[in-house]
């Protein structure tokens, strides 16, 4: 019986741990039910929109003088005087006296040349009497028509031919004598100055460079493709915006398209539009903020040729073939052609290939075909912000 007992203790064991096993078992919780997940692959979208946009044309240059001439000498003499503006970047004003030569000998041929003229005003005067009394003396002795001679008519043309000669060369001496003082053609500033006092100069010598100050001209080149968008009634309107630097802070200045130089460039492939600033130095009462200097370099915006019911879209959102990627109403993929009527730096401008309503994928999708399923986010929320983004980005 003992030995009955003593088997029977490892059955009992096996026996309890079973039933606990199975208890366990029992009283384990049964694992969560999980709905399928979606593989369709997640896409962002924004609607289509029209609307009518004006093209900008960008390009940049250098601001140059409208006018600029080297002011010479007309006479020769000593250098005996020179303004204050006569210096390298001195501004003068239209008239202003800025070299003075030596004028002793002018006026001494000044003076010959009065002379001159008294003699033959008296000598015509003179001959012009005689004249007449030939006239006369032939007209008691004989009749009909006198010679020419008998009438000393040549003689009269002789001194009336020396007349007008002393009063040319009086003319002449007088102008010389105004030409001691060198004025200013029109209102500018000295650009290089070549001369000073005690300093003897001929004619034709180059005093100074001077630069007109009125104007200023950026000479602008634009391609073939930028004529295409330029409309130039605008542009000559004032619709040209110059951007630049003036002591380490950005300014602008407003300018107007006059004219392009009517030859393309044969090694550049560009024609040249000259953009026009006036008083860009604020000499005449300019309303700009800042001085555009000659030699600055700056960018220019001209306003462009205006179109009509177009899309515009961020560049990187049109493929490089061409297309674009839109989600159906059954929300699948459609790869669709469109027209580029223009392209820059940041946007693609589409005339044709795309509907207002349209929904454009603006998120990346690796692989797609035409027919592929795609899902949108359920919050529109997110659809939203993303359509708002690149509206403000436009």
């Amino acid at each position: 019986m003992k030995m009955l007992r003593q088997a029977g203790i490892p059955f009992l064991i096996i026996l309890v741990a079973i039933v606990v096993t199975a208890g366990m078992i029992i009283a384990k919780p049964q694992p969560e039910k999980k709905e399928p997940e979606d593989k369709t692959f997640l896409v962002e979208v924004m609607p289509i929109e029209l609307s009518d946009v004006t093209y900008t044309v960008t390009s940049q240059g250098s601001v140059t003088p409208k006018t600029k001439s080297a002011l010479t000498a007309q006479v020769s003499g000593m250098i005996e005087s020179v303004a204050d503006s006569f210096v390298n970047g001195g501004m003068f004003t239209e008239g202003d006296i800025l070299v003075t030569l030596e004028n002793a000998d002018r006026k001494t041929e000044l003076k010959l040349a009065e002379a001159d003229l008294a003699r033959a005003t008296a000598s015509y005067e003179e001959e012009l009497a005689r004249g007449k009394v030939a006239a006369e003396e032939w007209r008691s002795v004989r009749s009909g028509s006198a010679p020419e001679l008998g009438l000393r008519k040549p003689q009269l043309a002789k001194e009336q031919a020396n007349l007008l000669a002393a009063q040319a060369n009086l003319e002449r001496a007088q102008r010389n004598l105004e030409r001691t003082v060198i004025r200013a053609p029109y209102t500018g500033m000295v650009q290089q100055k070549n001369v000073d006092i005690g300093q003897f100069v001929n004619p034709g010598s180059v005093l100074a460079n001077t630069l007109s100050t009125d104007v200023a001209e950026i000479r602008l080149p634009l391609t073939d493709n930028d004529l295409a968008y330029l409309d130039q009634q605008s542009s000559a309107t004032g619709s040209v915006i110059l951007r630049g630097r003036v002591g380490g802070q950005d300014a602008q200045w407003l300018a107007r398209l006059s004219r392009d130089e009517g030859v393309m460039n044969t090694q550049a492939r560009v024609i040249y539009a000259i953009a026009e600033v006036a008083d860009p130095y604020k000499r005449a009462g300019s309303t700009a903020e800042h001085i555009l200097r000659f030699g600055s370099f700056v960018s220019a915006e001209i306003t462009g040729a205006k179109a009509n019911d177009m899309v515009v879209l961020p560049r990187n959102l049109v493929r490089l073939d061409g297309t674009v990627i839109t989600v159906t109403k059954d929300n699948t993929i459609a790869i669709k052609d469109v027209e580029v009527q223009r392209a820059d730096d940041e946007k693609i401008f589409i005339s044709a290939g795309l509907a207002p309503g349209d929904l454009l994928a603006v998120s990346a999708v690796p692989n797609a075909y035409n027919g592929m399923p795609v899902r949108l986010p359920e919050d529109s929320s997110v659809t939203k912000n993303v359509s708002d983004n690149i509206a403000g980005d436009e």
